[in-house]
């Protein structure tokens, strides 16, 4: 059976460049960074090259980027290294959980925390986010693309206004690095969030960008790694593979490769509308990532549409999450407005720039042929 991959905001296959430049690093070239030897020079070196690398994929500077575990420990360190007792923090209703369940936590220990709406688009209202600053605000998180939708937030116009407020923004980026360009200076945040195995690179790495000028309290605690912002010994092969991916994102974008994506993604969309009635796109008028498809079947309930699809070969993801051992629509989509059936309704495909226009071919029957079937039913 043909298998067919539609789920790369989920993650994404390491591209055989990238295993090629992190083998080494499990071999002959094992050195411990922190080592003064030559052995220890040279994972040292290697990382301080994936750190220029991942800085010039999104115009910062190499001093200005820590290596984590992955997107979730970046986006808690940004708002656990920066938030205080008695400080507001303000995270929008369509973060991902790594941003709402950190600001639960926090929240638990004496933040005060303000959760902005987002429209019915998807998109969260820069005048929604000033609404709710205080003198108190010290941080606002607002994501830069959504990982459901894929629709792209406001963000250069959010922080201007929370730094007007005397605050500072964290965007998390883990779904936009290596899907749209990303440039810190024009976005215009302070903290923003990444991981490589969304962008074709290892899973387990990932980074903070920090502004230049800010200081962050460690989560962990041992020894001076990563400029004291973050301790444990670094892993390398994982951080050669992250900055090779960002050096091939670059690439990527250089070469069209964003607008190739979009059009597979346009093709898969126009080709389901036209076969398949009772289809909806979630967050069609508004940008969104090249890659990404939440579409709504009415009628049909998700989860066993995406068990089906499996069946077929067909691997996409459905719009709800798995909460406690119970089955809960999409907290993204309910703040959408949408109503639980329309939620329970909705499944997600997420293009890889490994996909191609004999997947979307085959994509589309399989989905038609599915959704005929369940109707009947």
């Amino acid at each position: 059976m043909r298998r067919i991959y539609m789920d790369a905001n989920a993650t994404t296959p390491v591209l055989p460049e990238v295993v090629a430049a992190m083998e080494p690093f499990w071999s002959d070239r094992f050195g411990n960074a922190s080592a003064v030897h030559g052995f220890g020079r040279g994972a040292r070196g290697a990382i301080d090259g994936a750190r220029e690398q991942i800085a010039a994929l999104i115009g910062g500077k190499a001093s200005e980027i820590t290596f984590t575990s992955g997107g979730t420990e970046s986006d808690n360190l940004a708002l656990f290294g920066t938030l205080h007792l008695g400080d507001h923090l303000i995270v929008s209703a369509i973060e991902h959980d790594a941003v709402l369940h950190a600001a639960d936590a926090l929240e638990a220990t004496g933040v005060i925390v303000s959760r902005v709406p987002c429209d019915a688009r998807g998109v969260v209202d820069p005048g929604a986010v000033s609404a709710l600053l205080r003198d108190n605000t010290k941080l606002v998180s607002v994501m830069l693309a959504n990982n459901e939708t894929g629709a792209i937030q406001p963000i250069r116009a959010i922080a201007d206004i929370v730094h007007a407020a005397g605050a500072l923004l964290h965007t998390d980026a883990v779904q936009a690095g290596g899907k749209i360009p990303v440039d810190v200076k024009s976005l215009g945040c302070d903290l923003l969030s990444l991981s490589a195995h969304k962008m074709h690179g290892p899973q387990g790495v990932g980074a903070l960008w920090m502004r230049s000028g800010l200081t962050l309290r460690p989560m962990l605690h041992g020894g001076s790694h990563e400029r004291q912002r973050r301790a444990g010994t670094e892993n390398v092969p994982g951080i050669v593979g992250f900055g090779t991916a960002a050096a091939m994102t670059r690439t990527w974008l250089f070469e069209g490769g964003m607008q190739r994506l979009q059009t597979l993604r346009d093709r898969l969309e126009s080709s389901l509308r036209e076969r398949i009635a009772r289809m909806a796109v979630n967050s069609e008028h508004v940008d969104r990532l090249p890659n990404t498809a939440s579409l709504r079947f009415a009628g049909v309930n998700a989860e066993e549409l995406v068990i089906a699809l499996d069946l077929q070969g067909l691997a996409i993801s459905g719009g709800s999450a798995c909460q406690s051992g119970a089955i809960e629509p999409s907290h993204v989509l309910r703040a959408m407005g949408l109503d639980e059936a329309d939620a329970r309704s909705s499944v997600r495909f997420s293009l890889s720039r490994m996909s191609t226009e004999e997947d979307v071919e085959a994509a589309t029957a399989i989905l038609m042929a599915a959704v005929t079937r369940f109707r009947s039913l």
